[in-house]
């Protein structure tokens, strides 16, 4: 029989490894060791006198039992979120704010809202991919994400409010050998006939593979197949560097070892870029967000479209629109 007071940190790792299937994608999730996250799973197993998952060397799998304990988990998980809201001030939890990646727009608005609000505790969240963050962001599990909010179901998207935040030209990361890597700007044309990675096969980053379709269908870009899917920067240099083929991005992606960023001209692509977060927050930290999106947008032009830019009718509409 389990223990009747059991730890909800050791649900909170069984659900993450539940979801991810992979300890070490679950550990980054948590923010939290490998050895720890194994630690908690182990010692669940044993409350429970049940065995959660069938690990080998390829694969992470769920048993019997931790099917059936998924659900029950998630509900005592939502219940503990719930009972500690109810008892607190708005600001005296953290804001959960998903950046997607560092170093990008998304980042410089947290840390503009930290300056706003130094006495709310704005924690950064990497997740990669809204498609993914925003069932977080329904589900409680985070507060705030950013991306292409136009890729997300109606379902989903009836649940959010969304913040234009900026119209991020599109740009290609380009092997440094790479023919068209000698361009300081790369037309759309001259891509015709390349195969270009795009996140296909991502389930957390769909809306930007699907962007990344429509666009290749006009200029006869083909898309890349699934690649592995790569945690951290190191992984996906190397996963890259392997596939060789050139890479969709935004104008102020990072840059990486061996490779040159070139932006996408003849028209101008463009990432829609929107803050989204679920209806009914109230938190200082959140206005805070908005007030830091405002201010840097009005001050840099992140409002103003690129003339002669792309962008599909659906995104142009929803950056029209501010909850």
């Amino acid at each position: 029989m389990p223990a009747p007071d059991t730890d909800p940190r050791l649900l909170r790792a069984f659900v993450a490894v539940a979801e991810e299937l992979h300890f070490t994608r679950a550990a980054a999730r948590l923010y939290v060791a490998q050895q720890a996250l194994s630690r908690d799973i182990r010692r669940l197993e044993r409350e429970l006198g049940r065995e959660l998952f069938v690990r080998t060397t390829r694969q992470v799998s769920l048993t019997e039992d931790a099917e059936r304990l998924l659900p029950l988990a998630r509900r005592v998980l939502d219940a503990h979120a719930g009972l500690t809201a109810a008892f607190s001030g708005p600001a005296d939890r953290p804001l959960l704010v998903d950046l997607n990646t560092d170093g990008m727009t998304a980042a410089r608005v947290l840390a503009r809202a930290r300056e706003l609000a130094p006495e709310c505790e704005l924690m950064a969240r990497f997740e990669s991919g809204l498609t993914w963050a925003a069932d977080e962001v329904l589900a409680g599990r985070l507060d705030v994400s950013f991306g292409r909010a136009a890729g997300l179901s109606p379902a989903v998207l009836a649940g959010l409010r969304v913040q234009p935040v900026r119209y991020e030209p599109m740009a290609v990361l380009l092997p440094h050998d790479h023919p068209l890597a000698r361009h300081e700007a790369i037309a759309m044309s001259d891509l015709a006939g390349e195969t270009v990675y795009a996140g296909a096969g991502n389930a957390r980053t769909r809306e930007w593979t699907d962007l990344a379709a429509l666009l290749f269908a006009e200029w006869d870009v083909v898309l890349a197949p699934p690649a592995p899917l790569a945690v951290g920067v190191a992984e996906f240099q190397r996963v890259m560097a392997k596939n060789g083929n050139p890479v969709l991005a935004v104008a102020g992606f990072p840059s990486l070892p061996g490779t040159v960023l070139r932006p996408l001209v003849r028209p101008v692509p463009l990432s829609p870029l929107l803050m989204v977060w679920r209806k009914g927050i109230d938190h200082p930290g959140l206005t805070a967000l908005r007030a830091a999106v405002a201010e840097l947008a009005a001050a840099e032009g992140w409002m103003v479209r690129p003339p002669k830019s792309w962008l599909p009718e659906t995104d142009t509409s929803l950056m029209r629109h501010c909850s």
